[in-house]
This record gives C-alpha cells, sequence and structure tokens, in this order.
C-alpha cells in the first residue's frame, strides 16, 4: 500500500470537496489570460496563503501551464514548523489532495539527498505528517492545469541563507537535467505592513527578482526594503534555473490581502511570475 500524506489543510486553506475544489480553481484560472513568455517555461513564482486570499495571484501563473506535460515538478518552499534541520522533505510516497494522490519522485528526492550531501555537506531530512501548507496549497492548481503522470520533488527550506539557497538550487538542476522539469517556488511577499508601505516593500523585491541575481534577494531584506518568506525558495529556484538556461523573469501579477478582506492597515503581499529561457539566438532584454 502506498504511503499518502494526509492532508492538514483540506477544508480550511482550499475546499474540501473535489467538485468545489476544482470548480474555484478552474473559476480563477478563467479569469486570466497572458500571453506565454517567449521561451521555454522552466519555473514559476507562487503565492501560497489559502485560495481565497492568494488563489487567484497564483492563478495567473498556473495558467501559462495550462495542458503542459511535465515528467517532474519540483516546489520550493519554506518550512514555517520549527525543526532542527536545513532543507526537509517528505518521507511520503505521495501527498494527498481532495482531486486524489500526487505521486512523490522517491528516485530524485534520493538523488537530491546525495547531491546536497557530497557536493554542499547539506543534509536532506525527511519528515513525516508535517503541517506545512507552503507545498501543499500549490498542489490542486497542478493538478488541475498540468496533463496527468507528473510526479512532484518536494523541498522545504527552514535554512534561509544565501549559502543554503545556493546549494539547493544547484544541486536541484543536478537532478532534473535530464527530466522534463518544472520548478515552483512559494513565496508570499511583506506581512503586516499598510497597503501603500507594502506595496513599496513588495516591487522592490520584484525587482530584485526580476534582475535574476538571487543575491540581491537577500541584501533586500538584509536592508529592510523587501521581504518575502519564501525568499530562500525563490533563491534557489533562480540558480537552478540559471544551471538550466534559463535568465529571464517576468512578474505577472501583483496583489494583497487587502484587495479581498478589504482591511488596508495590515496587508500581506502576493505575486505570480514565471521563469524562462529565451530562444536560442534572442537577445533581447527580459
Amino acid at each position: 500500500m502506498i504511503d499518502v500524506r494526509p492532508s492538514p489543510i483540506a477544508g480550511t486553506w482550499y475546499p474540501a470537496e473535489a467538485q468545489a475544489l476544482a470548480r474555484s480553481i478552474d473559476g480563477q484560472l478563467a479569469e486570466v489570460d497572458h500571453e506565454p513568455p517567449p521561451g521555454r517555461v522552466v519555473g514559476l513564482v507562487v503565492p501560497h496563503a489559502g485560495h481565497r486570499y492568494s488563489g487567484g495571484v497564483a492563478a495567473h501563473a498556473f495558467r501559462l501551464i495550462q495542458g503542459a506535460s511535465f515528467e517532474v515538478v519540483a516546489i520550493l518552499g519554506p518550512m514555517h514548523q520549527p525543526f532542527p534541520a536545513s532543507v526537509l522533505t517528505t518521507s511520503h510516497q505521495a501527498y494527498a489532495t481532495p482531486l486524489g494522490p500526487v505521486e512523490v519522485a522517491t528516485d530524485l528526492v534520493e538523488a537530491l539527498g546525495q547531491a546536497l550531501e557530497t557536493g554542499f555537506s547539506v543534509e536532506l531530512i525527511r519528515v513525516a505528517h508535517d503541517s506545512e501548507h507552503s507545498l501543499e496549497i500549490e498542489l490542486p492548481f497542478l493538478q488541475r492545469t498540468l496533463s496527468p503522470g507528473f510526479r512532484i520533488l518536494p523541498v522545504m527550506l527552514r535554512d534561509q541563507t544565501p549559502s543554503v539557497a545556493e546549494a539547493v538550487g544547484h544541486a536541484l538542476a543536478e537532478v532534473v537535467r535530464s527530466a522534463s522539469a518544472l520548478i515552483v517556488a512559494s513565496s508570499d511577499l511583506s506581512h503586516f505592513y499598510p497597503s501603500g508601505a507594502a506595496r513599496r516593500l513588495d516591487q522592490e523585491m520584484l525587482a530584485r527578482m526580476e534582475a535574476f541575481d538571487p543575491g540581491r534577494i537577500f541584501e533586500a531584506e538584509a536592508r529592510g526594503v523587501g521581504f518575502a518568506c519564501g525568499k530562500a525558495a525563490v533563491a534557489a529556484t533562480l540558480w537552478a534555473a540559471r544551471d538550466l538556461g534559463a535568465g529571464n523573469l517576468r512578474v505577472l501579477h501583483y496583489a494583497h490581502s487587502g484587495d479581498v478582506t478589504g482591511d488596508h492597515d495590515s496587508v500581506v503581499g502576493y505575486a505570480a511570475a514565471v521563469i524562462y529561457a529565451a530562444p536560442p539566438g534572442d537577445l533581447r532584454p527580459a
């Protein structure tokens, strides 16, 4: 029998009933339309609040991959819970959502652990029955947009330092290079600022992401000019994407929780972005 991680957030962060969940996601996807990027999609940056708050933003990114086929989707997010480890993954063989189980690429989990340990002296710790939402919240969108058959490679970063993020990025690129892979970075932006201040902070962080320089993401937070709770996940994704031939990030949409709740005194920022590799010979700026 397959070992499936039960969902700790279905029914609270998103609908627990399959048809209601599918209708909700399909409705959010139908509200957006973007021109495909001028090149191969390598990754996405998406928020991870409850679907009510940030699902409409996330849909701007997931809409770009609707109908696409990938062998593996690596999902990188922060580990919000206290664990005595730098980088974590699941010990389960699949994740449960109301839309059905999503298989974990256990062979690639093993390969990533070996690449991190031998190349960077970083241990990949496996956990069971975790309550982390930042990875699971993206799964229903993937289930409603991608062709069936994809597997996931879940990575949770408790350590938010540049050295660990860079190690994860390079090791991840190494293990997915021979597969048809998509990398998803799960991160919200600033937390609990008035909407005007949040927008300024978030635009600075997004500009640094668009510059495709992972180090500048950490610098923004160190200087207090921009924030992202999944900064290490985004930076690791950029390092991996660069190793895989990508060099462009396009912000697709920005909003904050006050746009939903009406409370503009204390908001959380959300953005959707696509990471892509320009066609050979295309020297246009990103």
